[in-house]
């Protein structure tokens, strides 16, 4: 198929290898304006950018999708599909109407479920058993166009939003081929969304991984998991931000016990145990034996090392 392709993050790279690999003609690649970063202000190209370059495509960066010299620059290329992974804009209906085949959207969750910014993380954070990766005609809504196809994949036990994003991410790449080759054929399912199933994974913050030790210990290990490695989850040791990057949950009957063989209060933030490797923060229901971390102006280490260049003792409070 003659293509456009619109993506902007790592996780639309996949896609864009798969699609080249399985022989489509890429007449264009779409991703949004450089940007800059550090004290230099060096300009950067988004991960999908690098990857057209380095397969000698075409890139088009536009500032906004729907200025009409775009739009025409899309149409005058007459492509069969535009795939589009995590471009970062809302597409207009002046582009959505010019594809053959319609614009395709390689969306990771299982739609109806998890719309929005962020259903990776999310699917860890909420405990989901499993997830997967969906491709659907794309329309005027966020996420609420026509099924067409579904990949499964099954959340780990030990799963963070690092992990998951790179598994759905290669997955994207196999759906994606797959989807094409059904619509090509005139074989490809067209299953409306049930909105009534629907919710919304919204946008990461900073702000939403300071831990709140009043809540139980399951919940925050799954919000560990989930923020790790961005934007991560953190707490305060002595006017200093620390990351926790991967905890272990203790359960209610073993903190208790912790808790009265340290002889303290055993209150929520309080440290209740202490060995070489790792120390143990009480929660609302049971506790959370902390394994990685990164103390501000640090490198992430393990807890190990940690305790070998700062005394932590039973009794310290974290807030």
């Amino acid at each position: 198929m003659k293509l456009v392709y619109m993506g902007t993050p790592d996780f639309a790279v996949n896609t864009l290898e798969a699609l080249i690999a399985a022989g489509h003609e890429i007449s264009l690649v779409v991703t949004q304006p450089d940007k800059t970063k550090g004290r230099g202000k060096k300009l950067v190209y988004s991960p999908v950018k690098e990857c057209a370059i380095a397969n000698n495509l075409t890139v088009a960066q536009p500032e906004k999708a729907r200025d009409p010299e775009f739009v025409e620059e899309i149409k005058a290329i007459n492509p069969d599909a535009i795939v589009v992974v995590a471009f970062g804009q809302i597409l207009p209906e002046s582009i959505l109407e010019i594809p053959k085949y319609g614009c395709i959207n390689v969306h990771a969750s299982l739609l109806p479920a998890y719309r929005g910014a962020a259903p990776i993380q999310w699917a860890v954070i909420d405990g989901l058993k499993e997830t997967g990766v969906t491709t659907m005609y794309m329309d005027k809504g966020l996420d609420t166009g026509d099924i067409i196809d579904q990949k499964v994949i099954s959340i780990n036990a030990d799963e963070t939003g690092g992990s998951l994003f790179d598994r759905l991410a290669c997955l994207g790449g196999e759906i994606i081929v797959e989807t094409l080759d059904k619509i090509e054929r005139g074989v490809a399912a067209r299953t409306k969304q049930d909105d009534s199933k629907s919710n919304y994974a919204k946008m990461l913050s900073k702000d939403m991984g300071r831990i709140d030790f009043s809540k139980d210990a399951d919940e925050l290990e799954r919000l560990i998991r989930g923020l790790n490695p961005w934007p991560s989850a953190f707490t305060t040791l002595e006017d200093k931000l620390l990351k926790i990057y991967q905890a272990e949950v203790i359960s209610e009957e073993t903190a208790l016990d912790m808790a009265s063989k340290a002889g303290v209060e055993g209150s929520c933030g309080q440290v209740i145990a202490l060995d070489k490797k790792s120390f143990t923060i009480r929660c609302g229901n049971g506790a959370l034996r902390v394994i990685n971390l990164q103390l501000e102006g640090k490198k992430r280490m393990d807890t190990a090392a940690f305790l070998l260049g700062y005394k932590i003792e039973t009794g310290l409070w974290f807030k």
